[in-house]
């Protein structure tokens, strides 16, 4: 029989969450458990705990949250659980002093077909970059962000009605199944090592900042629609209506007024709001003017004149 490695799983949001409960489910050894530490958040200020924590909890795993990763007080406690494989899912960068620190290295798992896609945000730019297809990669970590060796790669569809949310769990559940095939492979030996292939035209995918988020009327159509399904339904794309931003979750092509300019919009006041873009309109379905809660267009119109 072979022995169970000694895992340290390194993570912090809901994605990450899937992974650590399939290594669990599958009697994987999981020793210790890496999170982000505690924060304040909201208007109150209530100290908030990250989604891996509470999992990890709630099956009595041990849980280490440095602030500072390259501490000697953390790097001695991580030591000390003698970890064979480390599996990091959507956490921060590691210095290489830890990455590099159990005997058969440290895994990533990343929501895209790397090479394709490295950076913090994989799912929002391939939905706004209208691709048809995306995935998720597990890889050895190595000094360059996302450059590692990959092991496994697993496709995922990009339906024509997915937004970021819908394709986040799908890739979530994916993922999480992935690791776990991942780490069998690795136990018994047995394990693929492909370098990334970096001749081809690569298409990165950066952090997302409110200003990334303001949409441009002056793109045709598809593009507009793209780009609200690829932010929604956070941080969400927005744009500015009577001095006000508006968020916009849902929306679908139209046929706008060919008197009206790019970026103006048209209502009847009842049914629809729609925004002129470069080769046609865009139909607003659901949105939230700021301060207010998330609606239909319906429900908007009857309660703002325009």
């Amino acid at each position: 029989m072979v022995e169970a490695l000694r895992i340290v799983f390194l993570g912090t949001p809901e994605f990450a969450v899937a992974s650590l409960r399939n290594l669990v489910e599958n009697n994987c050894n999981v020793v210790a458990v890496i999170s982000a530490p505690d924060r304040p958040k909201g208007r109150g200020k209530q100290v908030s705990t990250s989604a891996v924590k509470d999992y990890a909890v709630s099956v009595e795993l041990p849980v280490l949250q440095p602030t500072n990763l390259k501490s000697q007080e953390f790097i001695e406690e991580l030591k000390g659980y003698r970890a064979d494989l480390q599996i990091v899912v959507a956490f921060r960068m590691l210095p290489q002093l830890v990455w590099n620190m159990p005997r058969l290295g440290t895994f990533n798992l990343h929501a895209s077909l790397l090479p394709q896609y490295r950076g913090a945000a994989p799912i929002n730019w391939a939905i706004i970059n209208g691709e048809k297809e995306t995935g998720v990669t597990t890889f050895f970590l190595k000094h360059e962000i996302d450059t590692g060796k990959i092991i496994f790669q697993e496709t995922e569809e990009i339906r024509e009605e997915d937004n970021v949310g819908s394709l986040y769990e799908r890739l979530m559940i994916r993922g999480g199944k992935l690791v776990v095939k991942t780490v069998k492979a690795i136990t018994e030996g047995s394990y693929p090592q492909i370098e990334q292939d970096t001749s081809i035209e690569l298409k990165s995918a950066p952090k997302i900042f409110r200003e990334t988020c303001s949409i441009d009327w002056n793109q045709p159509t598809l593009k507009v629609r793209n780009f609200i399904r690829g932010l929604s339904p956070y941080p969400a794309a927005f744009t500015v209506l009577k001095d006000q931003n508006l968020k916009i979750f849902k929306g679908e092509g139209a046929v706008g007024s060919s008197k009206k300019e790019i970026g103006d919009f048209e209502t009847d006041g009842k049914n629809y709001l729609r925004f002129i873009t470069a080769d046609g309109a865009f139909d607003v379905l659901e949105l939230q003017m700021q301060g207010k809660k998330r609606m239909t267009i319906q429900d908007f119109l009857r309660g703002n004149q325009l």
